[in-house]
């Protein structure tokens, strides 16, 4: 089974910290973004597919063609922009089922784990008091209905933290752009649309092991809460 992680972007909100490195190498507890990602991924996954593009030498050079037994392959983001772009360049190279993560979010390995034993397409998500931005997730009996986009929602909810569960059907359909008159594709909204389009239930998987790290001082708070990630 193959791990999709998407590692193309600058991180423009991390400042100086990637003016000379991806963000994706910045550490945490003397760790790589990247390697806590590699170290949940449990013996069904065989194959890490990497998209690249900032920097993206960097990110070969440091890693090669494996990690730990597992073979590593890379895709240069393609010219669609957004989240469904990126996993858009890794088309060629999937086989069948797969499952997708960010370059930069920490998750828990036992939500990797259910990722990768189910057998429907998933997207995990994560209840906040407060969703103050992206892609609110409404969920009706435990299957996703809608994604509501905005830069303030001003209300608490459940907010998509970016993993999946999926397989190549996805590929049969469009691209959805993350909200109308933007160039930039949303792979939850690419999701969603082929789950209607297709009949393919699109299942909510709730979590509360999620780190997001979009600004330095995420990288200083998680040295404090990443214990709770194997739990």
């Amino acid at each position: 089974m193959q791990a999709v992680i998407l590692a193309a972007g600058r991180g423009m909100r991390m400042g100086e910290l990637t003016s000379t490195l991806p963000k994706p190498l910045l550490e945490v507890s003397g760790k790589t973004l990247l390697e806590h990602k590699f170290d949940t991924l449990n013996d069904d996954i065989d194959e890490i597919v990497l998209v690249v593009g900032y920097m993206g030498g960097m990110i070969r050079e440091r890693f090669g063609n494996s990690y730990k037994g597992k073979k590593i392959t890379y895709a240069e983001q393609g010219p669609a922009h957004g989240t469904a772009g990126a996993l858009w360049s890794t088309r060629e190279i999937l086989r069948d089922k797969f499952i997708v993560m960010m370059g930069d979010d920490l998750y828990g390995k036992k939500d990797i784990e259910r990722a990768c034993k189910s057998n429907s397409w998933m997207m995990f998500a994560m209840e906040l008091p407060h969703v103050r931005g992206g892609g609110k997730v409404i969920a009706d009996h435990g299957k996703i209905t809608d994604i509501i986009e905005s830069d303030e929602h001003g209300t608490g909810g459940l907010v998509s933290i970016n993993l999946f569960s999926l397989d190549v059907r996805l590929f049969e359909y469009e691209m959805v752009p993350k909200r109308a008159g933007t160039q930039e594709y949303g792979l939850p909204q690419t999701v969603l649309a082929a789950s209607r389009v297709s009949g393919i239930p699109l299942e909510l998987a709730e979590t509360r092991a999620w780190i997001q790290i979009s600004a330095p001082e995420d990288l200083q708070n998680a040295q404090k809460t990443i214990a709770d990630l194997a739990e």
